[in-house]
């Protein structure tokens, strides 16, 4: 079983959104993230995932400023209105440890 992100994320069937996940909850003091993510979605095939990435800037995430390299991103389209769909994320780190997170994200009505 994986973690799951702090983070809840919302969308409007039409919305193509981009997503940041903070992952330094997960992370060693001083470790960073590595490699390209692996993100997809759990149990459906409703939502189209891309643009899958490491930070490589700081980001502001839920009123936190995530330091380069301990955020995942990602773009998502699609689903339909009044479902949730889970969202598996793998990624590697520099330290060498495997990183598995789960992301909830509501789709609404436009």
């Amino acid at each position: 079983m994986s973690n799951l992100a702090p983070q809840r994320h919302k969308k409007t069937a039409g919305e193509t959104r981009n997503v940041s996940i903070d992952m330094r909850g997960l992370l060693d003091e001083g470790e960073l993230l590595a490699g390209t993510p692996t993100i997809a979605e759990v149990t459906t095939s409703a939502l189209t995932i891309s643009n899958e990435a490491v930070s490589t800037e700081a980001l502001m995430i839920n009123g936190d400023l995530v330091p380069i390299g301990q955020a995942l991103q990602f773009r998502v389209a699609g689903g339909s209105a009044g479902h949730t769909y889970s969202i598996r994320c793998s990624v590697s780190t520099d330290a060498g440890q495997a990183l598995i997170v789960t992301v909830s994200l509501r789709v609404v009505a436009d």
